[in-house]
């Protein structure tokens, strides 16, 4: 039996100041990230999903990034205002949020 059926993972890397490709640090990942575990909480999924922090996951003009696993979706350009649908539609309901999802075919492979 798995341990959790999804993962969620929020990018909180920190780059140098003036880094040209940006961190998803600066962007309020953290927030996110306790955001993403808040939720998962109230709604009594922690024992079937888990929100983690990490590090670079190579995005870094995309962030901040988030990627939800066994699916690997890729998320781009997230807000704390977007957490609760990917809850809802993804985490929730498995239907991957299409808006935020990372268009470069590098990241989300199986896009059409």
């Amino acid at each position: 039996m798995k341990r959790f059926e999804k993962h969620i993972f929020v990018c909180i890397n920190q780059r140098e100041e003036g880094h040209p490709r940006g961190c998803c640090a600066d962007k309020n990942s953290a927030e996110i990230f306790e955001l993403f575990k808040a939720r998962i909480k109230a709604l009594g999924l922690n024992a079937e999903v888990r929100a983690n922090k990490s590090g670079c996951l190579d995005a870094c003009e995309f962030g901040p990034v988030i990627i939800v696993y066994p699916e690997q979706i890729w998320y781009g350009g997230v807000t704390p205002n977007d957490v609760e649908e990917i809850v809802q539609q993804h985490v929730i309901g498995n239907k991957p949020v299409e808006r935020l999802m990372i268009t470069d075919k590098k990241f989300n492979k199986d896009l059409g």
